[in-house]
């Protein structure tokens, strides 16, 4: 995202090598290359209601005409009512948080999108619906996503190829069945190792003993 300039490497962005590129050239390229934050409460302004918000990326980029539009058409998006955009972050859920970061990436119709660890601070049944509702926007308007994460299990729910990183470099690259079935480097065997799986009590479901009292 050139949110950092990078040390080393290179990254492309449609044939173009953009890992240097000065940021008056890289500008014109910002509407296509949008970022999910890990953390909505940090990532979205205490102090601006949502319509604000989702409103600012659209008047950087000179799509400022029809906003009121615009913004309706962001919260429609992502499952959030109208009634929304006049509010502000600390009066919604962590759900409800990222469901509007998701409308601010996508509000400018990007082409690709990195969501970086978006799931991470919820719970599992939220998880869910924002995983499922990601998925459906990505094929609906031809997004690519490239989705950051520590839990493996939601990688492989979610993506069809994988890159394994270790202290910024690439360990392993492959599709998502054949690096989970068959994995080539130790590092990756280790994180598929580390997969937490559940462990089941039969009697879990039986009645409590009675404790004498």
């Amino acid at each position: 995202m050139r949110l950092l300039e990078p040390s080393a490497g290179s990254v492309s962005f449609e044939g173009l090598d953009i890992t240097h590129l000065p940021e008056a050239e890289l500008r014109p390229l910002r509407r296509d290359l949008q970022m999910i934050f890990q953390d909505p409460m940090s990532s979205l302004n205490p102090r601006r209601t949502i319509a604000s918000i989702i409103a600012a990326p659209l008047k950087q980029n000179g799509l400022g005409d029809n906003l009121r539009d615009r913004i309706a058409e962001a919260l429609q998006r992502v499952g959030l009512p109208q009634s929304f955009a006049s509010r502000y972050r600390h009066e919604l859920s962590g759900g409800q948080r990222q469901r509007v970061g998701i409308a601010r990436a996508l509000a400018l119709s990007p082409k690709f999108v990195l969501a970086d660890e978006i799931v991470s601070g919820l719970d599992v049944s939220t998880q869910a619906q924002i995983l499922t509702l990601l998925e459906k926007l990505a094929a609906e308007m031809g997004l690519t996503v490239a989705f950051i994460s520590h839990d493996l299990s939601v990688i492989r729910r979610l993506c069809r190829q994988v890159i394994v990183m270790r202290e910024g470099g690439i360990v392993e690259a492959s599709a998502t069945d054949a690096l989970f079935e068959s994995p080539k480097e130790a590092y990756t065997r280790d994180l598929l190792a580390a997969i937490p799986l559940p462990e089941i009590d039969e009697g879990w479901l039986l009645p409590a003993a009675k404790v004498p009292v």
